[in-house]
């Protein structure tokens, strides 16, 4: 089959697109043929070699796959050859305690696809029978390559790690990232009034067109002034944060009593120092978010099957064009999500 794969780490990362052998599925796991496959900026930390998870090189990239069933092991009589799934990005075991209680996020014996195992940047990926999900007839392959991995990070951060109550005030950082941009939906249709920022007036005004009441110039070092202006100086209930860095260290400032700050990401910086005093003064929640579990990638396809969740796509890149995906996430490019098509 045709793949990339990462022959050496950097920025960029030396890729080599040709030949690598088909894979063939253990008795519990199955091939899916590829339809399409999401970029995420996991991937540019994957380039770099900047995980805390070391990576066996060459490795076939790409977390956010979508397809077809191609061939099943002996032992999976749940799903049959050609139908249609999304392939759940964290590939869990389904035997530890938080497998067992469905918290699959915090698997004891989680892997990444396309991280620690061969991913979507291919022809064909092979993947435990159980880390699948029927994909919706009214969902493309490629609408669940731009949802299955960011999408549902959103959707675990606003349902499962968070809860948005009618009329609450929830700032959404990043309005034209993957995560934003799904963040921004899933809070408007839960009944936030929703703030957004953007870094330019192209990012904000999409922001808008996504369902947000107001946004704000993140390019700005003021702008957490701009949002407590918005809110009549009180702050926001819940902040969606997946930078990390400064920016992490801003939201508390745009933050109203008891409110709840969720953070999934740290490509902003991975330590970040904190006042504690206003933290627990003004009561309030600082909380890790991680992955999804498998109701949260359930929820997303459908979600996106009856419209109340879009996927913003950017371009859909042919599987050879894989470095140039990576060339315009990493110049910051990018409205909503690249796709890779094999």
């Amino acid at each position: 089959m045709k793949a990339v794969q990462l022959l050496a780490h950097g920025s960029p990362g030396q890729f080599k697109f040709g030949d690598v052998p088909d894979p063939a599925p253990a008795a519990d796991e199955v091939v899916v043929r590829v339809r399409a496959c999401g970029v995420n900026h996991l991937d540019l930390w994957f380039e770099q070699g900047d995980l805390p998870t070391p990576v066996a090189l060459p490795r076939i990239g790409g977390s956010e796959a979508a397809g077809e069933i191609l061939a099943l092991g002996v032992d999976v009589d749940q799903w049959r050859v050609g139908d249609r799934v999304a392939v759940q990005s964290n590939l869990f075991c389904g035997t530890c305690e938080f497998c067992l209680r469905g918290e699959d996020s915090i698997c004891l014996n989680g892997k990444l696809l396309g991280i620690q195992c061969d991913g979507g940047f291919a022809e064909k990926v092979k993947v435990p029978a159980r880390c699948l999900v029927a994909l919706p007839e009214a969902v493309s392959f490629e609408s669940s390559a731009a949802l299955t991995l960011a999408g549902s990070t959103a959707m675990h951060m606003l349902t499962d790690r968070a809860e948005v109550r009618v009329g609450d005030w929830v700032l959404v950082i990043g309005a034209s990232s993957g995560v934003g941009s799904a963040a921004i939906q899933i809070a408007k249709q839960l009944g936030g009034r929703v703030i957004a920022t953007g870094s330019t007036p192209v990012k904000r005004e999409l922001g808008q067109k996504l369902g947000a009441e107001f946004t704000v110039d993140s390019s700005k070092a003021d702008w957490p002034a701009e949002v407590r202006k918005i809110t009549n100086k009180r702050g926001v209930d819940l902040v969606i944060e997946h930078v990390g860095g400064v920016v992490l260290q801003s939201v508390f400032h745009c933050l109203a009593r008891g409110g709840t700050v969720v953070t999934c990401g740290a490509t902003g910086g991975r330590e970040v120092p904190m006042q504690l005093w206003p933290f627990f003064v003004k009561q309030h929640r600082l909380i890790g978010s991680y992955g999804r579990n498998r109701g949260d990638l359930t929820a997303t396809l459908e979600w996106a099957a009856d419209g109340r969740l879009k996927p913003v796509i950017h371009q859909v890149i042919p599987l050879p064009g894989v470095s140039n995906a990576f060339e315009q996430l990493r110049n910051r490019q990018v409205l909503g999500k690249l796709v890779v098509k094999p």
